[in-house]
């Protein structure tokens, strides 16, 4: 097939860094080619370029064989180029119909936009509610928007940034049918991924970066995942077996018959949750996204406190109605499900970013912050999880979604918590890094920490939980140990087998 897109020594330095040099790759109608490498070795900065939000120091791009001189996100989308970002962008405050309209010309955005959506998304397996506002939808949710938005386009050449990164296995593969069916009709894919096994299933071809450098074009059905991941870290990866808990220790978190509204109309009811997480344990909860795990974890990490005092316990306290910053005094550490915002202050260095969530006592004095406190702890959470950043001072939006979630984690880690609560603290994270934060989580529940962990990726749950429980429809099973579950037990209770609607209802209207 002829080459659809070409690059041609493409150079993009920064202050401090150099994120591509002298990259050249070529992807042909109908193709569907990944783009490999760890965090922070280019990919997400080649695509930018490529979709004109980022331009070139040196290098040409040419499209249809024609050299593009002039590009940006309007032009890339005219030619015929859509891209789903790895961090959303999306307007909180407007619906989903109304942020997709933005991506799409005048003529094209009519009344029927929300029919539309629907429409498509049915097709697709993406559910969409067209006039929710996007604030209140999940991680899950929205990276469902952005999919729905840019494949209303028809583009001719679709960019994915980490697209099944917080999607179900049953959404991730109603994707793939998605990308087989638009590679067949011509259309080519480049697509970015750290799940080494939907590379090998779906990508004719891959491409990797290393330090901002290509250094190994291969067929990945030809690799096993192991081989690819040794191509992108220049060494094979460690492996991770799962090993069972050795401890049996006191009750860390005791949720008792946790019944609350949504705080939005678009949320979803809480009914009648119970549980305990035992210190020397991890907990893992699964679930499509958007049927709970939202409004749980803003409860139990003190986002929402309006639960009942008595329905929430940390280390024997009631925290029910406590505020965050008193439940971390307790031991509460918590990663959440977005990176941006809620995870880290953009524009905040390290250091300050550090200090959020950090122990006030050793970080400040007399009231003040201590800066130098502050700068070492930030120094030492980026030594030991190999962050890559310009520094400590380096603002939290200057890195890249990966090596931003090793920070993260690190953080929380750092504290050495009675009970780290986790949504999705391996998103986006290459193979290197996901491997360290799972040996560091197993390494906090094997010296008596507790760990609750959301996650849609069963592997991970099954790789690292001692016992599993399912979210549907605002309802928690009973978390269960895994000897006595299989993926396809735990999928039939993500669908919603076993959970009784009617009790469940029933119990919150009284």
């Amino acid at each position: 097939m002829a080459a659809l897109l070409e690059l041609a020594g493409i150079t993009k330095r920064y202050p401090g860094v150099v994120a591509n040099h002298d990259v050249s790759l070529e992807v042909a109608e109908g193709e569907i080619q990944a783009l490999l490498g760890e965090n922070g070795a280019g990919k997400s900065t080649l695509m930018k370029i490529v979709y004109g939000l980022v331009r070139q120091d040196e290098g040409e791009i040419r499209w249809k064989g024609q050299a593009v001189t002039e590009n940006s996100p309007v032009l890339a989308r005219h030619r015929g180029i859509g891209m789903v970002f790895q961090h959303f962008t999306l307007f909180e405050t407007l619906t989903v119909a109304e942020n997709v309209a933005l991506g799409l010309d005048p003529q094209a955005a009519g009344p029927d936009l929300p029919a539309r959506i629907r429409d498509l998304a049915t097709r697709y397996g993406l559910a969409v509610d067209p006039m929710a506002p996007v604030w209140s939808l999940s991680v899950g949710e929205r990276q469902r928007v952005e999919i729905v938005r840019c494949l209303l386009q028809s583009p001719r050449l679709l960019i994915m940034d980490e697209p099944t990164s917080v999607l179900t296995p049953q959404e991730a593969d109603g994707l793939f049918a998605t990308l087989r069916r638009l590679a067949s009709e011509g259309c080519a894919v480049l697509y970015i991924s750290h799940k080494l096994e939907e590379i090998r299933s779906l990508c004719h071809a891959a491409t990797v970066l290393r330090g901002g450098k290509v250094v190994a074009r291969c067929d990945p059905t030809r690799e096993t995942a192991r081989s690819l991941a040794a191509l992108m870290i220049g060494k094979a990866p460690p492996e991770l077996a799962h090993r069972p808990s050795r401890s049996d220790g006191p009750v860390v978190l005791k949720v008792r018959d946790l019944s609350l509204r949504p705080s939005d109309p678009h949320g979803t009811n809480l009914r009648r949750i119970g549980f305990e997480i035992h210190a020397g344990e991890i907990v893992g909860v699964a679930g499509v996204a958007g049927n709970g795990q939202r409004e749980l974890l803003r409860a139990l990490s003190g986002e929402d406190p309006r639960a009942p005092q008595a329905a929430i316990e940390l280390a024997g306290q009631p925290v029910g109605d406590l505020n965050p910053r008193r439940r971390r005094d307790l031991g509460l550490s918590f990663v959440p499900e977005e990176r941006l915002g809620r995870g880290a202050a953009p524009k905040l260095s390290l250091a300050l970013n550090a200090l959020l969530t950090g122990n006030r006592h050793k970080l400040t004095r007399a009231g003040l912050i201590d800066a130098k406190a502050i700068d070492r702890r930030a120094a030492e959470i980026i030594r030991h999880f190999g962050v890559r950043a310009a520094g400590t001072h380096a603002e939290a939006a200057s890195l890249s979604g990966g090596n931003l979630q090793k920070f993260i984690v690190g953080r929380e880690l750092y504290e050495d918590p009675k009970l780290l609560i986790a949504a999705h603290p391996t998103w986006g994270v290459d193979v290197g890094a996901a491997t360290m934060i799972r040996e560091e989580m197993l390494a906090l529940r094997d010296r008596g920490g507790a760990v609750l962990l959301f996650s849609e990726e069963l592997e991970e749950l099954f790789l690292l939980a001692d016992r599993i429980a399912v979210m549907f429809h605002g309802m928690l099973s009973p978390p269960t140990p895994i000897r006595e579950l299989t993926p396809e037990s735990v999928g039939l209770l993500m669908g919603g087998a076993g959970f009784d609607e009617g009790d469940a209802g029933r119990a919150q209207a009284h």
